[in-house]
């Protein structure tokens, strides 16, 4: 799982809680590198700036833009931010409130791992539609919810060839998932939620990306072997059109 800015009242504290247990999943989880970043970099090719990156955390994707002057960060956690302004500059805000920023402000909006964890992903959408110009980009990188569906999960046949059982796919809600000691809220919704809900906003699809997990991730951990065609990353380019 990743991380969101906000979910709820509660979700700042219990992150500023476990900032240091996130700050050690992050720096040891190869995945990112070797499977988000590229995903993040296609998308991202050619948005305009200034670029913020909504839910930001420590700053790793910061960090990994840090050839761009035009990017900066927010979030709800004080602690992360902390580390995170070390890359770029940053603000506190609390997601899918994005009421502190300048409408039409920005060239392009984006967030990894995040969304998913935001309850009102229909504000989310339209919170970066009044916020990012007319073209503007949004990039959104999740969890894709074949995966995060409840009770979906691999199982292996009689052949032992490895399928994937969607569980309550076309459901919605949140589901307690453990981080560092807390639990937190993984939302969940179809695909289809999600576009219909960006298009109401404003957004006009460019691109949508949907990846396993890579060959090194699975040599590192064999119980993972049979699911390289199941989808585990969804991440989505759109580009603001006025109504």
């Amino acid at each position: 799982m990743n991380r969101s800015a906000a979910g709820s009242a509660d979700d700042p504290p219990a992150w500023d809680a476990v900032a240091d247990w996130w700050g050690r999943e992050v720096a040891n989880d190869l995945v990112y590198r070797e499977d988000v970043a590229p995903i993040l970099d296609r998308l991202l090719s050619g948005a305009p700036g200034p670029m913020l990156e909504l839910g930001c955390g420590e700053g790793q994707w910061l960090r990994h833009l840090d050839r761009r002057s035009d990017v900066f960060g927010m979030d709800g956690s004080g602690r992360l931010l902390r580390t995170a302004g070390k890359a770029a500059p940053v603000a506190r805000g609390e997601l899918p409130d994005l009421g502190w920023v300048r409408t039409n402000g920005l060239g392009a909006a984006f967030s990894v791992f995040v969304l998913d964890l935001i309850e009102d992903h229909e504000r989310f959408f339209a919170e970066a539609a009044r916020v990012v110009r007319d073209a503007g980009a949004l990039v959104v990188l999740i969890n894709h919810p074949v995966f995060t569906a409840p009770d979906s999960g691999p199982f292996m046949d009689e052949e032992l060839d490895v399928f994937w059982r969607w569980g309550a796919y076309l459901g919605r809600g949140g589901t307690p998932v453990p981080a560092g000691g807390r639990m937190m809220t993984m939302y969940h919704r179809p695909v289809g939620d999600l576009l219909t809900a960006a298009a109401a906003a404003g957004w006009s699809l460019e691109a949508m990306v949907e990846a396993p997990l890579g060959p090194a991730a699975i040599a590192r951990e064999p119980t993972y072997v049979g699911q390289e065609g199941i989808p585990r990353f969804l991440g989505v380019r759109w580009r603001r059109r006025d109504p």
